[in-house]
């Protein structure tokens, strides 16, 4: 700046407006220089990194270019040159470099926060990054890095040592517990959650008590997002799932077969021993052929062993219509190309209710999906619904309106008739 202040003057110009025109000489010969650098980063360097990075068969460099990290760290370089220049101007020197060092921190901020941006897609590229996910611990480094970026900022600012504000942090540190409290929690949780295996993305979890129930689809360190089956979203914090109770499907994932439980209605009115018709009936009945037969060979022996007359169908033991209808039934799931057969397997008779005898299937379907899952539940008791009456059977069904109208117009015709 000197050299053009003399040469300035050497043309005859004022020594005071030299002065002024030296300095903003400078300035734009500066500002020149540095969209120059920028231009050439940008524009040249900025574009070979990206051809590059594009016909690489690597992935993850991909991933540094969506996240802008060479973008971002072109900006450094303007900066370095206004500082090289900062001594040019004597009485500014010291705000020109506390400046372009704040800039530069704040620059560096914003690619280290890209680059872990950046880390987090790679990784979840990876299989194990639904089974350990890092993005919780991702954002503990995040904090970390802006909290000490901002006091480099301000002690700079304020040209006191960093460690002066560091030192006082002691003092702070019930105000800091009380601010971070969610994300201590969280980060505490997420260690417990990943240690553990309790959830990964994907997972299906069930959490009444939030509204929660659907697949997991972000874990962070302070939320757990859940899309729900209706695909609205709920957002559960993250040591909810330490200090409550929730339901994970997994197992039955991993499993292959979803549990089926229903139950099966039985009027207790139409529940009876079996007639000689009826028996020759259901030797008929495909699944029920061997059954009849060994269990007529079992009861006459036992009757003949403990010499019981059959005249009267109280005494001693006798088939009855809802006993083989449970076996039919037991038979025909057995049977079921949609039921695994390798996994508990039940049909059993509960406590009779106010709504009759509740006879229970128990088994699990082999298709997970819950259309399919349901279509064979579906067609299970589509047949045995159907089913039942040919056992002599009524399925319980609550009074309606209509049954009402049938009695009251049966007993109109007796009343006619009579």
């Amino acid at each position: 700046m000197d050299y053009i202040n003399k040469w300035l003057v050497d043309y005859g110009v004022n020594t005071t407006l030299a002065t002024y025109l030296s300095v903003l000489i400078m300035i734009l010969f500066i500002a020149l220089i540095c969209f120059l650098a920028n231009f050439i980063t940008k524009k040249v360097v900025i574009r070979m990194i990206n051809h590059m990075v594009t016909t690489s068969k690597y992935k993850w460099d991909n991933m540094l270019l969506e996240r802008k990290v060479f973008h971002k760290l072109s900006h450094v370089v303007p900066v370095i040159i206004i500082y090289h220049f900062a001594s040019t101007f004597s009485n500014y020197e010291t705000i020109i470099e506390k400046g372009s060092i704040i800039y530069l921190t704040i620059v560096g901020l914003m690619v280290i926060n890209s680059l872990l941006d950046a880390l987090h897609d790679i990784y979840q590229t990876y299989e194990v990054s639904k089974i350990r996910p890092i993005k919780g611990y991702l954002q503990v480094v995040k904090i970390i890095l802006f909290t000490l970026g901002i006091i480099l900022v301000i002690a700079n600012m304020m040209g006191k040592s960093p460690m002066i504000f560091l030192s006082g942090f002691g003092a702070l540190s019930a105000v800091i517990m009380l601010v971070f409290r969610d994300s201590i929690l969280g980060l505490v949780a997420g260690i417990q959650l990943s240690a553990n295996d309790m959830v990964r993305v994907g997972d299906w979890i069930e959490m009444p008590k939030y509204g929660a129930d659907g697949d997991i689809i972000d874990i962070s360190l302070n939320t757990i997002k859940v899309q729900n089956w209706d695909k609205t979203i709920t957002t559960v914090p993250s040591y909810a799932l330490i200090s409550d109770s929730f339901k994970n499907w997994r197992g039955m994932e991993r499993s292959g077969g979803r549990r089926m439980k229903r139950f099966i209605y039985i009027d207790t009115t139409s529940i009876s021993f079996c007639t000689e018709e009826m028996i020759a009936k259901f030797k008929g009945i495909h699944y029920l052929t061997d059954y009849v037969v060994n269990r007529e060979r079992e009861i006459e022996a036992y009757n003949m062993k403990n010499e019981i007359s059959r005249t009267n169908p109280v005494n001693g033991r006798a088939l009855t219509n809802i006993g083989v209808f449970r076996a039919y039934v037991r038979n025909y799931v057995e049977h079921h190309p949609g039921i695994r057969q390798d996994l508990t397997l039940m049909v059993r008779q509960l406590a009779p209710t106010e709504h009759g005898v509740p006879l229970e299937i128990y088994a699990f379907i082999n298709d997970i999906r819950w259309i399919q899952y349901e279509a064979i539940q579906s067609d299970i008791f589509d047949h045995l619904f159907a089913i039942a009456p040919e056992f002599g059977l009524r399925v319980y069904q609550s009074p309606s309106g209509y049954d009402l109208r049938q009695s009251v117009e049966e007993w109109s015709t007796r009343e006619v008739e009579h």
